[in-house]
Parts: C-alpha cells; sequence; structure tokens
C-alpha cells in the first residue's frame, strides 16, 4: 500500500503507511528496534556500529551516515510491542502495532516532516524500506 499523507493540526506534513505482517508483533518490533534486524531494512545510508540506537524510552538517538553529518534524536515513547516513538532531526517516526489475530499484525507508520514536498521526496524510500521489512520478517 502506498502511503497518505495530509498536514497536521501544528501546520507539518504526515505521511502515513499501513502494512499487515503474517508474523507476531513481537517479531516485527524487534525488526523495529534491533540494530542487526534495521540493517536489513531501515535506511541504507545508516553505519549500524557507529549509530547509538537504543530505543527506550527519553534514550538519546544518533544517527550516523557512512558519510556526511550524524543525526539525533530523542526515543518520546516505547511500549513494547506496541509503539514506538522518536525524533531524528526534526522529524518524528511513530510506529504502533497492533495484533490481528493470534500471528498477525497491522503496523502503522507515520512520518512527521515540515511540509509536503518533503513527504512525497521521502515517500519512495519509505515505501522500498517497507517493502524490505516485509521481505526480512518472511525470511526468519
Amino acid at each position: 500500500m502506498r502511503g497518505t499523507g495530509g498536514m497536521t493540526e501544528d501546520g507539518r506534513f504526515a505521511l502515513r503507511f499501513e502494512r499487515r505482517f503474517e508474523h507476531p508483533r513481537e517479531k516485527v518490533w524487534r525488526a523495529l528496534t534491533e540494530r542487526d534486524e534495521l540493517r536489513g531494512w531501515f535506511v541504507q545510508i545508516l553505519d549500524y556500529d557507529r549509530s547509538r540506537l537504543e530505543f527506550a524510552e527519553g534514550a538519546e538517538l544518533a544517527f550516523v551516515p557512512k558519510s556526511g553529518d550524524t543525526g539525533t534524536g530523542t526515543v518520546v515513547h516505547a511500549d513494547r510491542p506496541r509503539l514506538l516513538e522518536y525524533t531524528w532531526d526534526g522529524e518524528t517516526l511513530r510506529f504502533e502495532l497492533a495484533a490481528d489475530g493470534e500471528h498477525a499484525c497491522v503496523l502503522v507508520f507515520t512520518n512527521v516532516l515540515d511540509d509536503g514536498e518533503t513527504g512525497s521526496a521521502v515517500a519512495p524510500g519509505w515505501q522500498a524500506g517497507l517493502d524490505l521489512l516485509a521481505e526480512l520478517l518472511d525470511r526468519r
């Protein structure tokens, strides 16, 4: 499913994706939070060995690219295996997992950005990343 976009109450742009996985929330949660899992689907420009990606509520994050400047963020919410929300250089990434039966779940991923133009530019990358996430989950 392609992402949908719209304005937030504070005038920012929210890009939203919804995906159903034939996997339990715990398995998807691990793919969202564990460094070795993230390597297989998340932002490919990151140096995962040097990045600080401990997803505990209140934790400070460091997104170290293979080249370029390091991004920073903070974990706003971490409620395993239901909700993970964090900031990354002024953007918000929110992952909500709802059980869908005993062995499946629905992921709603929302990326809040400054404007719709940026949202349109990053949407194909998130689409591709979520496709990779589905492939990763199916292989493991």
